[in-house]
């Protein structure tokens, strides 16, 4: 199948899912994971409508976007941002998923400052607790959140976060369920700089559980572009 039709595929998965949680599918964003994808691959998916390109690699989306790849459609950094490349990802990405603490988000700020504008990012959650993975544990996100209003140059949009690896999609239901929960409870609270707007999970093997438990934007790579060849 082309990136065309795979895009639609997965625009159809997700109308679905929607709709069977009573949930309007116009309310879930479509990111591309562009990760080892040529600008001219990342051109089709743009092409075929899906909301937003995502990278993981600081180099490689210099590259990309230096060729004019994500012309068209809203830039996102989704991979880990070490702190000696944040002058490089601010202001380029839209939106830089997975800040996983408080000396990142310091970071970010003091960046966004010296280049005069405000960064928008979410807060990476580590929602099953794995001691491999970073992010924040659910009980410190108010506390994050308090901390982030207090920087100028930042804006929290919301959530996100990758569950432990499951053997079958629907059991991240539960991971999925306690991600949404947090959200809601958090986004009654008022901070300053905060907007609880995006709450960003699923990928291609679990994007549907996602959507059904509350997720309105989904990272979604080797479903558009075929199975990555590592080397």
């Amino acid at each position: 199948m082309s990136i065309a039709e795979n895009v639609a595929l997965v625009r159809e998965n997700i109308r679905q899912a929607a709709l069977a949680a009573g949930r309007d599918p116009k309310d879930v964003l479509l990111l591309a994971a562009t990760k080892m994808n040529d600008e001219n691959r990342v051109r089709q998916a743009i092409a075929a409508g899906v909301d937003a390109c995502g990278e993981n690699r600081v180099q490689e989306m210099l590259e990309k976007a230096e060729k004019g790849a994500y012309d068209g459609a809203p830039l996102h950094f989704i991979g880990h941002l070490q702190r000696n490349k944040v002058k490089y990802v601010v202001g380029l990405a839209e939106l830089i998923h997975g800040v996983d603490s408080a000396e990142l988000l310091r970071e970010i700020d003091r960046v966004a400052g010296k280049k005069g504008l405000v960064q928008d990012l979410l807060l990476e959650v580590n929602i099953g607790g794995e001691a491999s993975k970073s992010g924040f544990a659910p009980k410190e996100i108010p506390a994050a959140l308090e901390a982030a209003s207090a920087f100028p140059n930042i804006r929290v949009r919301g959530l996100m976060t990758i569950p432990p690896v499951c053997e079958r999609p629907e059991q991240n239901r539960a991971f999925f369920l306690r991600m949404k929960q947090l959200f809601v409870d958090n986004k009654e609270k008022k901070y300053d700089n905060v907007s609880m707007d995006f709450l960003s999970m699923g990928m291609s093997g679990d994007y549907t559980e996602a959507v059904a438990c509350g997720a309105n934007l989904v990272r979604v790579g080797t479903a558009i572009f075929g199975a990555r060849i590592y080397t």
